[in-house]
């Protein structure tokens, strides 16, 4: 199995609301426990695949306001 296989389908968070404001991002788990990330409007524009250690690391960097805008 390839690490950058995709094994679940593209889901996008139900935060994802209609109208202007609908720029939204889906993941979908690959088969190294990694994730694959495309742009839910461009959804052929290409597909970024992050290990599972960059993608724990993201996920701690949201949990600490790591992005909040300033």
């Amino acid at each position: 199995m390839n690490s950058q296989e995709i094994v679940t389908p593209f889901g996008k968070s139900s935060y994802s609301g209609g109208g202007s404001a609908n720029e939204c991002i889906e993941v979908a788990h690959t088969a190294d426990g990694g994730r694959a990330v495309r742009d839910s409007k461009d959804r052929d524009g290409g597909t970024q695949f992050h290990t599972p250690a960059a993608w724990a690391a993201f996920v701690d960097g949201v949990k600490a306001g790591a992005f909040e805008a300033l």
